[in-house]
């Protein structure tokens, strides 16, 4: 598989690069960047879709929302982050991200390094089963954590 890196120039506003869209337990996600050294993605989460708890052990991640507002957990912490906000996650840090609103939440994700997140969301896409996609992400070093008790 070919994994588009993006040159200098301009991701028009709506698209991904090269046209890439994923469907990825119900949002879309969208690469406008990638680069080994990082990995940008735009986010359209709708109501009631989450990421459940998860850490990534070699990558930061950000979040910049962009519209809406997330309810995340992180490291057992939860807090609201409303447009304009920033959401930082070093490697290794427990987070989950939620939209529990009414509105959809869009939102600007990046990775530092990219590492496999592009090869796993393409394995992602359109896979339905969630113990499916806990196992697919183990495979690229992202790893789910177990359901409360």
């Amino acid at each position: 598989m070919t994994i588009p890196v993006n040159d200098a120039g301009i991701t028009p506003a709506g698209e991904g690069i090269g046209g890439v869209v994923w469907n990825i337990l119900g949002q879309t996600y969208k690469p406008v960047q990638h680069t080994e050294h990082s990995f940008a993605f735009d986010t359209l989460f709708p109501p009631g879709t989450f990421v459940p708890p998860h850490a990534h052990p070699d990558q930061d991640e950000f979040i910049r929302v962009l519209e809406g507002e997330f309810d995340i957990w992180l490291n057992g912490s939860e807090a609201k982050a409303k447009a304009g906000d920033l959401i930082r996650m070093p490697m290794g840090s427990q987070h989950g991200i939620f939209n529990r609103s009414a509105l959809p939440v869009r939102a600007l994700f990046w990775v530092a390094p990219s590492r496999q997140l592009y090869t796993l969301f393409t394995r992602l896409h359109n896979l339905a089963d969630p113990a499916e996609v806990v196992r697919v992400a183990a495979e690229h070093n992202i790893h789910f954590l177990p359901p409360p008790a």
